[in-house]
């Protein structure tokens, strides 16, 4: 096993001395991408869970999920035994939360036609998709990056048209 940072020993630390094992707030300016790098190791290793929090509760929130509710995190026997800390007896498992299922997408929105129009055999240029949306070209172009390929998991393609010039479509 790897070893652990110091801002993760901290995480852990102060999650083991709460008794809902809730390992938020983070420490100090801990946010937003540095954030999840610190964080998306301890749940890969099982030394801490995503479970369902209150959203009253602000400090406690990891994330929002795609269906509305909110998530936390908590650590986990695994987590109290890799600081050094000794279960006896056991406390209880936080239960971890399924993977989110994919949201179905709304019919008629904006986002559902570029879907569909990216899905043709011929694809779609950023001229077509900004005329067929009205969104400017750079939302349009972070729509196909933050949305479709990250969000959604599309494979998103590109290619230089002869004649179109860059042509956006999902390969299948």
């Amino acid at each position: 096993m790897s070893k652990l940072t110091d801002t993760q020993l901290l995480i852990l630390s102060r999650a083991s001395q709460r008794d809902d094992r809730i390992a938020l707030p983070l420490p100090g300016r801990l946010r937003g991408a540095a954030a999840k790098k610190v964080v998306a190791p301890l749940i890969e290793r099982g030394l801490l869970v995503e479970i369902d929090a209150d959203p009253r509760k602000r400090g406690a929130l990891w994330r929002q999920r795609q269906d509305g509710t909110f998530a936390t995190l908590a650590i986990t026997d695994a987590g109290l035994e890799a600081i050094g800390i000794e279960i006896d007896p056991p406390r209880p498992e936080p239960v971890a939360d399924p993977a989110p299922e994919p949201s179905a997408q709304r019919k008629g929105t904006k986002q559902a036609m570029l879907i569909e129009m990216l899905h043709t055999k011929n694809g779609a240029t950023l001229d077509e998709i900004v005329e067929a949306t009205s969104w400017l070209k750079h939302t349009a172009r972070g729509v196909i990056s933050g949305q479709l390929k990250k969000r959604l998991g599309l494979n998103v393609v590109t290619e230089a048209d002869d004649e179109r010039g860059r042509v956006y479509r999902i390969a299948d």
